[in-house]
């Protein structure tokens, strides 16, 4: 048995002690009863000090991945594997696929999550501190062409990748939401809707990291249905106007939205409507429902669940939905 531990590594001794030990569970190396090397030889082969090691086999013990039995030493006790979950940011609908991710998987695996807020730099920091110290790795990758790079780096069969179809081939194992023919569907059933109002205005901010295909689908909607239509992109001269529906990827332009019609006394899925992006608990109960479209995002986070708890791949598409209410 060998660990590699780097002394010059900016990560502490210990952790990489940790990170050895459970590195070689997710990968078959080790297995529940193998005996662990006493403290003694791991300080004289690492030369690590005795405090350096057993800090690392306190943090196993309380993890629950080895016991100890007096003069006896050090075993593994269960096969504990660790995943890393990197998302984008921590919205309300990214909280639901989390809870449904984590409440279903296996009782033995623990969880690392991370965020790399589509800073390029923080997801390759990310996945490079992470390379082989995880048994799987779950990523929302984003629009940046290094992306594609960075993940390259990890195992595809221990790979998989969700929400976004971007930098993906054919090995990948993923679990994605369709931004463009599905999201166009959408729209088609919620034309009976859309007839209520003279004009359909897409705010489409432009600090959003939302897939630009939903803007291009709208477009296309329109134009085949022969729709009077508009795009904002500047937030700042969204202005609210009787007749008008709006569609929108941000909640802030909700916000406003709903700040704008209490203001000049205009009801919602009468005077104007609304139609968002991504279904959160909330909207339901929203001033009377807003309508939204949306993938499953809790379908997303028991795909994810799959693939973890088991040996074959995962290559799905949840479908994106239309969900009516009263603002629209």
């Amino acid at each position: 048995m060998h660990f590699n531990i780097n002394i010059d590594s900016e990560i502490p001794k210990y952790q990489q002690l940790v990170d050895a030990i459970t590195n070689e569970l997710a990968n078959n190396r080790l297995f529940v009863g193998d005996t662990l090397p006493s403290v003694n030889s791991v300080c004289n082969t690492y030369n690590l000090s005795r405090d350096t090691v057993f800090k690392a086999y306190s943090i196993l013990k309380e993890q629950g991945v080895i016991e100890s039995v007096p003069n006896k030493g050090y075993y593994i006790a269960a096969e504990n594997r660790k995943v890393l979950l990197v998302l984008d940011t921590f919205k309300a609908y990214k909280e639901v696929l989390y809870h449904a991710f984590v409440n279903n998987l296996p009782d033995n695996v623990i969880v690392d999550i991370q965020f790399h807020h589509y800073n390029i730099e923080n997801f390759k920091t990310i996945l490079s501190n992470s390379a082989g110290k995880y048994y799987k790795y779950v990523v929302m990758n984003f629009n940046n062409e290094e992306v594609k790079t960075a993940i390259s780096d990890i195992d595809s069969s221990k790979l998989l990748l969700i929400d976004w179809n971007i930098y993906a081939n054919a090995s990948n194992n993923y679990v994605f939401q369709d931004f463009g023919a599905s999201a166009y569907q959408c729209l088609v059933a919620a034309k009976p809707a859309f007839k209520k109002y003279k004009k359909l205005v897409f705010v489409y901010p432009h600090f959003t990291y939302h897939p630009a295909e939903t803007l291009e689908n709208f477009i296309t909607f329109c134009q085949d249905h022969q729709l009077d239509h508009d795009v904002v992109t500047d937030v700042k001269s969204f202005k609210v106007q009787k007749h008008e529906a709006y569609i929108s990827v941000s909640d802030r332009v909700l916000g406003q939205f709903l700040e704008q019609c209490r203001n000049h006394e205009l009801e919602p899925g009468t005077d104007v409507g609304f139609l968002s992006y991504n279904e959160t608990p909330m909207k339901k109960f929203i001033y009377k429902g807003i309508s939204v479209i949306s993938t499953d995002f809790e379908a997303m986070g028991l795909k994810a669940a799959e693939f973890i708890g088991s040996d074959t791949g995962v290559k799905a598409y949840i479908p994106t939905t239309l969900i009516l209410r009263d603002s629209l």
